[in-house]
């Protein structure tokens, strides 16, 4: 079965100055999906995001939109997107559906369909009973679901989200996940976070990157299966994992298998009985008390830190 390709990135990079924050980057956005956009500080993802949605032209590489070249300060293609960037962009002296109506309007809907649009995205984000508010007295939250709700005012064909759930408690988080999964089929999405659960539950795919260079783009299901066929083995014990249980066990696996969260060491279930055997001889070894093992299923976040790493970064 042909794919469906909405849009296309083909060897795109970006250089700022000395530092390059997008490296001939590739991909397909499949029409209809929801793809989660991932990657750590840094690692080019708003950059990138910029570039896709026309706002920022690249140094190098091609971008299309349903076959057609999108070039970076031009209308064609515009109204085709929508987005709801990470720093809120809302009119504070505007009462909400002022800038919902102002917003449609710009986009050439008559004034009747602007109206009828801006009431009902005020009341699936739940902002109904703010209708006349002015936008600089709503809460954080309450502007992000409006930030989220002026991006699909013209209902666009393709919706950039860069963090949308920054601020948001987890009712409106609920609420606004609900309405984006309402949209699968119909509005193609590409979503930044770092809420390694939100993307899971959202993403139809996933794309990781890291220092502007593409890591892996599959499903959510296939990304965890690379983990330990989806399982993992926690083992926890009574002292630091990553101070005194890692770099003694470190020799017996290849790079990157073995990853710590406080306590725990964890270890890839896939063939993995005679590699916990010997983990647990270390732990004897060193005088560890072990404390529990278990299984449990993988997470996107196991494999996002097990591509990425668990550095901390600027």
């Amino acid at each position: 079965m042909e794919r469906d390709v909405i849009l296309r990135v083909d060897a795109i990079s970006k250089r700022f100055g000395e530092l390059v924050a997008v490296d001939r980057l590739s991909f397909e956005v499949e029409r209809g999906e929801v793809l989660g956009f991932l990657g750590p500080n840094g690692a080019g993802k708003t950059t990138s995001l910029r570039m896709m949605c026309g706002l920022l032209a690249s140094d190098g590489g091609t971008i299309e939109l349903d076959g057609a070249p999108l070039v970076a300060g031009r209308s064609r293609g515009e109204r085709a997107i929508g987005v709801a960037p990470q720093n809120l962009v809302i009119w504070e002296t505007l009462t909400c559906l002022e800038q919902l109506e102002l917003a449609a309007r710009l986009y050439d809907r008559p004034r009747r369909e602007a109206r009828a649009r801006a009431a009902h995205l005020l009341q699936v984000f739940g902002l109904a009973d703010k209708a006349h508010r002015l936008g600089k007295t709503l809460s954080g939250g309450m502007q992000r679901r409006l930030n989220i709700a002026l991006g699909l005012v013209h209902e666009p064909t393709l919706l950039f989200l860069d963090e949308p759930q920054a601020g948001l408690d987890p009712q409106s988080r609920v609420l606004v996940r609900d309405h984006l999964r309402s949209l699968r089929g119909k509005t193609t999405i590409v979503i930044t976070t770092h809420d390694m659960e939100e993307a899971e539950k959202l993403a139809d795919r996933v794309c990781i990157i890291d220092r502007g260079k593409l890591l892996v783009l599959d499903t959510v299901a296939r990304l965890k299966g690379r983990v330990g066929a989806g399982q993992v083995i926690e083992v926890a014990v009574d002292a630091d994992a990553a101070r005194t249980l890692l770099p003694a066990v470190e020799r017996l696996a290849p790079p990157g298998t073995f990853a710590v969260e406080g306590n725990d060491l964890l270890v890839p279930a896939t063939g993995s009985a005679e590699l916990l055997a010997q983990v647990l001889r270390e732990v004897g070894a060193l005088g560890l008390r072990l404390e529990r093992v278990r299984t449990r299923e993988a997470t996107l976040e196991d494999v996002f830190l097990g591509l990425t790493g668990r550095r901390l970064r600027e």
